[in-house]
């Protein structure tokens, strides 16, 4: 599966350098944090669509995302983000999102990175109310680290000044609830994105 996916996701990320270039200027903190030889989740703060191909170009390694299944219905759009790893998720029926949960695990024991954005959608320069879903799902399952990210967009001229901050690894030890690990992800997130 990841194989496969090397054949399609560097033309598409190409084609995201290419496109975005022009309108980004990116400035990355701590690439270090993200794990080599373990898989791991993203939880970046959401501000804008454009946060997953930027994210796509700033990691060495391929990442998956966690996106909600309406993006898929369009043929376009989701030739889009199933080439740059989206995982369609249905939230009000989950039992259709069997496959989707059986592929994000087959991911991270394959030693690959998921993105997951707590708050779901959009909160452009505030911090929006976190979900506990599919952290409650991942952390049933598999130990993996969770590494909050905070991205600032800053309009500078006809450019955006997008400044990622990769934070260090949060495992969830095992008296800690869903809720509580959320609650620390959501705290790091602000911090680093600078919306205390």
């Amino acid at each position: 599966m990841v194989t496969k996916r090397y054949l399609i996701l560097w033309p598409t990320k190409l084609l995201c350098r290419l496109f975005l270039r022009p309108f980004f200027k990116i400035s990355i903190h701590g690439i270090e944090n993200i794990p080599e030889k373990t898989g791991f989740i993203l939880s970046p703060k959401h501000q804008r669509w454009e946060d997953i191909p930027i994210l796509s170009l700033v990691s060495s390694k391929p990442l998956y995302y966690i996106a909600k299944h309406e993006l898929f219905d369009n043929f376009l759009f989701s030739w889009f983000f199933s080439s740059l790893g989206g995982i369609p998720l249905n939230r009000t029926r989950p039992i259709e999102s069997r496959n989707s949960l059986t592929k994000i695990i087959e991911i991270l024991n394959q030693r690959q990175g998921i993105v997951l954005f707590p708050e779901g959608t959009y909160y452009m320069n505030k911090i929006g109310p976190g979900k506990t879903g599919i952290i409650k799902m991942i952390q049933s399952r598999l130990n993996v680290p969770f590494i909050p990210v905070g991205i600032n967009y800053v309009k500078v001229g006809f450019r955006n000044q997008v400044t990622i901050n990769f934070g260090k690894p949060i495992y969830a030890e095992k008296e800690m609830t869903p809720s509580m690990l959320l609650h620390i992800l959501m705290k790091n997130i602000a911090e680093l994105s600078g919306l205390f």
